[in-house]
C-alpha cells in the first residue's frame, strides 16, 4: 500500500486536535484548536456541536498541510473523542437541535437519584458495567427529550440522531450519509448489554429513549465508510473510532490482560485490560469495552477522575495565579511540601469511587502562612491522590497487583507530579516516548484495518520508554498524607445535598 499515514482526529472536551503520523508512529503534522466551555447554570456544562465540528475539520487539515500530506497520501483516518458527551441533531438538516450537554454536566442527578430509590442501580451495573451517575449519556439524552420543545416526538418518529461526538464527527465527515459509533463509546451511554454488544431494550425503556434515536453499533477497528470527497479533496477511509480513555489503553500497547494506563487530561482516567471477559467491579469501578478488532473483544476496568488537568485551569483562568497551565509546575516546585493544604477540586462531583454528584470543590488547612506555591502543589497533589484511590480500588477488583504504571495526557508531561505520582502508588510510573497515545491509539485502530501495521506485535514495537519516575516516599509518609487526602475527601462529600 503507497499511503502509510494515519489522520487522527482527537475532539477532547476543551479542544480539537488532529495529527498526523507515519508507519512508525511518529507525529509527522498537528493541530489543535480550543471551543468555548458554556456554564449555564451551576452544575450544567454545554459544547455548541457546530463549533466542535469546525475546529475539528480546520485542525485535520492544518495537521496535513503541516505535513506537506494530502487526502491521497492517507490510509485511512481514526477518531478519539470525549466520551458520553451527548449530541441530538435533525438528520434532514445536519443541525444541532440544542448544545451539546457535557460529559462533567450534573443536571440530570436527581433523576438517576429517582432510579436508585427504585432500587434500579443493580440491573443497571449488571447490564452495562456501569455505575448509575449522571456522568453518562443516558439520561442526558432523555434531558433533552422532555425538555427541549417537539423533540420526543421527532425523535419517535425517526426524525432525529443521538451520538457521542464520535457518532456526530462521521455523520459530518460523511456529508450525512453514515450514523454509526463503536461499541467502546456505546458501552458508554448506560444502554448497552456488555454481554450482548448491542442496546438493550430494557435500559431504552428505563431511559425512555426510542431506538430510532440510536446509531449502529460497529468494531473499532473496520473501514466504516469514506469522507465526503469535498472534505479533504478526495474521499478517505474512516476506519478506527474508539473513546479517548479506551483509545489511550490502545496507543499505550495495554494489549494484554493486567496492564494498566492513566490519562491526565481534563479529567483523569486509569484503564485496566481485563481480557476477552468483563469483570463487574466491587469497589465502585467501571466495566467498559476496551476495543473491538473483527470478532475479538478487550474489556477493562475504569476509575474515572471528573477534573484533573482542569484544576490547573481553574488556577490560571478563575484564580489567576498561573499565567500559562505549564507554569504550575514552577510554582508548585518553590514549596517543599504542601504546607497543610489539601485541595479537593470536586467541581462536578466526585467519579470513582465515590460517585458522589453533590460533592463539590474544597480546600482544607489553610493558614496565614498558606501561599500560591501551596495551593499550586496541593493541586497536582490532587490529581496523584484521586488516581492513588482509583488504583485501589482496581487492584481488589482484579486481584491484580500492578508493577508499572503508564502514563499518558497532557499533565503527564509535568515531572513534579508524576514524581508524586509514583510516590504515592509505590510503582513505577512510566511516560512513553510518544506522550500523544490517545490519537496514538486511534490511528492504530485504524491502520490496523488498512494494512498499515499487520498485528498488535507490530503496534507494541514501536512503544519505547522516555523516562521512569521511581517511588521516593516511604510507607508512613504515604499513609499520612493519603490519610489527610481521605480526610479532606469527606468534607467535599454531599455538599450540595447539606444545603437543602
Amino acid at each position: 500500500m503507497s499511503a502509510r499515514f494515519i489522520l487522527a482526529l482527537d475532539q477532547g472536551t476543551t479542544s480539537s486536535r488532529a495529527i498526523v503520523f507515519d508507519a512508525s508512529g511518529t507525529v509527522r503534522g498537528a493541530g489543535q484548536r480550543e471551543f468555548r466551555q458554556i456554564f449555564p447554570k451551576p452544575g450544567w456544562v454545554e459544547h455548541d456541536a457546530d463549533e466542535i465540528w469546525k475546529t475539528q475539520l480546520a485542525t485535520a487539515r492544518e495537521a496535513l498541510e503541516k505535513a506537506g500530506l494530502t487526502a491521497e497520501d492517507l490510509a485511512g483516518i481514526g477518531i478519539t473523542n470525549q466520551r458520553e458527551t451527548t449530541v441530538i441533531w435533525d438528520r434532514r438538516n445536519g443541525r444541532p437541535v440544542a448544545n451539546a450537554i457535557v460529559w462533567q454536566d450534573r443536571r440530570t442527578a436527581e433523576f438517576c437519584d429517582e432510579l436508585k430509590a427504585a432500587g434500579k442501580a443493580p440491573l443497571i451495573q449488571e447490564r452495562t458495567g456501569l455505575v448509575l451517575d449522571a456522568y453518562f449519556s443516558g439520561s442526558k439524552i432523555r434531558w433533552l427529550l422532555d425538555h427541549v420543545s417537539g423533540l420526543r416526538d421527532r425523535a419517535e418518529a425517526g426524525d432525529l440522531a443521538f451520538g457521542t461526538i464520535d457518532s456526530w464527527l462521521v455523520w459530518n465527515l460523511t456529508g450525512g450519509r453514515t450514523h454509526v459509533t463503536d461499541v467502546s463509546n456505546a458501552s458508554r451511554t448506560l444502554l448497552f448489554n456488555l454481554d450482548t454488544l448491542d442496546w438493550d431494550p430494557e435500559m431504552l425503556d428505563l431511559f425512555d429513549v426510542p431506538r430510532a434515536l440510536l446509531p449502529e453499533a460497529r468494531a473499532s477497528s473496520e473501514i466504516h465508510a469514506e469522507t465526503a470527497p469535498e472534505i479533504f479533496g478526495a474521499p478517505v477511509p474512516i476506519a478506527g473510532i474508539a473513546g479517548d480513555q479506551q483509545a489511550a489503553l490502545f496507543g499505550q500497547a495495554c494489549h494484554a490482560p493486567g496492564m494498566a494506563k492513566n490519562t491526565y487530561g481534563t479529567g483523569c482516567f486509569m484503564l485496566m485490560n481485563t481480557g476477552a471477559e468483563p469483570v463487574r467491579s466491587q469497589n465502585n469501578l467501571l466495566t467498559t469495552v476496551a476495543w473491538k478488532i473483527g470478532d475479538s473483544v478487550n474489556y477493562a476496568l475504569e476509575g474515572s477522575v471528573f477534573i484533573a488537568g482542569a484544576v490547573v485551569q481553574w488556577l490560571r483562568d478563575q484564580l489567576g495565579i498561573v499565567e500559562n497551565a505549564a507554569d504550575i509546575e514552577a510554582l508548585a516546585s518553590t514549596v517543599k511540601d504542601n504546607g497543610g493544604v489539601c485541595f479537593v477540586p470536586a467541581f462536578a462531583g466526585l467519579g470513582a469511587p465515590h460517585w458522589d454528584p453533590y460533592a463539590r470543590g474544597t480546600i482544607v488547612g489553610l493558614t496565614r502562612g498558606s501561599s500560591k506555591g501551596h495551593l499550586a502543589r496541593a493541586a497536582l497533589e490532587a490529581i496523584a491522590f484521586q488516581s492513588w484511590e482509583v488504583l485501589h480500588a482496581m487492584e481488589a477488583d482484579s486481584g491484580i497487583r500492578l508493577t508499572e504504571l503508564r502514563v499518558d495526557g497532557g499533565a503527564s508531561l509535568n515531572a513534579l507530579l508524576m514524581e508524586i505520582q509514583a510516590g504515592l502508588l509505590r510503582v513505577p510510573v512510566v511516560r512513553p516516548t510518544v506522550a500523544e497515545t490517545t490519537a496514538l491509539g486511534a490511528a492504530y485502530l485504524a491502520g490496523l484495518a488498512t494494512g498499515v501495521w499487520g498485528d498488535l506485535s507490530e503496534i507494541a514495537a514501536n512503544w519505547a520508554e522516555e523516562r521512569r519516575f521511581l517511588p521516593s516516599l516511604d510507607a508512613e509518609e504515604t499513609a499520612r498524607l493519603t490519610d489527610r487526602w481521605l480526610r479532606a475527601v469527606e468534607r467535599a462529600k454531599k455538599w450540595e445535598k447539606t444545603l437543602e
